[in-house]
């Protein structure tokens, strides 16, 4: 293949001009604390934005955030906590750091996320067994709305509350809703290679203060109100600088425009791509608005997947299979699960490409060049 060029990111980073403002105001004033004026202002932009009566706190990470989110919800050494199997580790790893477990559940095919049936069927055997989960954390994934309303009535049959991880569906929706206010507490993440980003960065979202509250003396260190410093319990440095704030006061800005760039990319590879039988794409359900973070396909099998990958790979282009099921992972390898085939299914078949939402056409029409050669090997 002849194809050169420059390298093609899965999704890199898209930053304007207007986050240099209020960076060089972190600057000018001399706010570079984890503290300040952008972090006030961040906050309340992304309050603004997903407007349904939450309070936000801004977290040095989406990990983070799911971390304290746990110990909000009561999470400790010794209890079980329901996690969706297909997402990235660190959707299950603050499980651990908090000395619990974690029990997986298999995702359904209409959006690849949790299934509520594997969902109520897991609980039902748990508390059977005399352990009734503590959490529920199900995940938006690659921006597609997980089934809200009956994984909700899961939880709320059975008293046990969710965690929403809106890590990579910033911009989504479900029946109008913003994703990140569905749980009783959300998660989102500012990490490099989401729809916006602080570089590194997360925030908790919640309906009540007390919890934003909560985290943000536990994201300082837990430093009681004395002169001196005085500490009641274990913190943690988990507070977002004002500098990165500022990135994301600018990047604010600019969401709607990123989802409407990512959404484009979807779809005008579906539209280059979707009449080849071995290519699917996941569609959207009537009430789900994704903001398409990573366009993915799905092909007949890991060979095809793979001749796809590795013929991206030669020209410089960078895709990913989707994520690899954590029941299947080394590190969780005696954790319990509930699962039918479908993740795995998915991990085999399935294929991330590149859909920043600073992509030109022409590195679309690369991408979409080098996968119609390959398919036709």
């Amino acid at each position: 293949m002849t194809i050169t060029s420059t390298k093609i990111w899965l999704s890199s980073p898209h930053i304007g001009e207007g986050e240099q403002r209020y960076v060089k105001e972190a600057f000018d004033t001399n706010w570079v604390a984890p503290l300040g004026p952008n972090v006030n202002g961040f906050e309340a932009s992304i309050e603004s934005y997903l407007d349904n009566d939450v309070h936000v706190a801004a977290l040095s990470s989406g990990t983070a955030a799911i971390h304290l989110g746990l110990m909000l919800l009561g999470v400790s050494n010794g209890d079980e906590v329901i996690c969706q199997s297909f997402t990235f580790s660190a959707s299950a790893n603050p499980i651990c750091y908090l000395g619990a477990k974690p029990i997986f559940v298999d995702s359904e095919k209409d959006t690849w996320n949790i299934s509520p049936f594997l969902l109520k069927k897991a609980i039902e055997d748990r508390i059977a067994r005399g352990k009734k989960p503590k959490a529920i954390i199900a995940v938006h994934l690659y921006g597609m709305p997980y089934k809200v309303n009956e994984v909700k009535a899961v939880g709320e049959q059975y008293g046990i509350p969710v965690l929403e991880d809106s890590a990579e569906a910033l911009g989504s929706t479900y029946a109008g809703v913003k994703c990140g206010s569905f749980g009783d507490i959300g998660v989102l993440s500012f990490n490099g290679n989401k729809i916006i980003t602080t570089s590194g960065g997360g925030a908790l979202v919640a309906k009540n203060k007390k919890y934003k509250d909560k985290a943000v003396y536990l994201a300082t260190q837990a430093r009681d109100n004395a002169p001196h410093y005085q500490h009641s319990e274990v913190g943690y440095n988990y507070r977002m600088s004002n500098v990165l704030a500022g990135i994301g006061r600018g990047q604010m800005e600019v969401l709607d425009d990123r989802v409407a760039a990512r959404r484009s990319n979807f779809k005008y590879y579906k539209q280059e791509l979707g009449h080849i039988s071995e290519i699917e794409f996941l569609e959207e359900m009537p009430e789900m608005y994704c903001n398409r973070w990573l366009t993915c396909i799905l092909t007949p099998s890991v060979q095809f997947r793979e001749r796809i990958r590795l013929a991206l790979q030669e020209v410089d282009i960078e895709s990913r299979p989707l994520w690899k099921p954590m029941h299947l992972q080394p590190a969780f390898e005696n954790c319990d699960y509930y699962v039918d085939g479908t993740s795995e299914d998915l991990f085999d078949r399935g294929l991330c490409l590149p859909s920043g939402s600073n992509l030109q056409m022409g590195d679309l029409d690369r991408v979409i060049e080098v996968i119609k050669i390959a398919m036709t090997k």
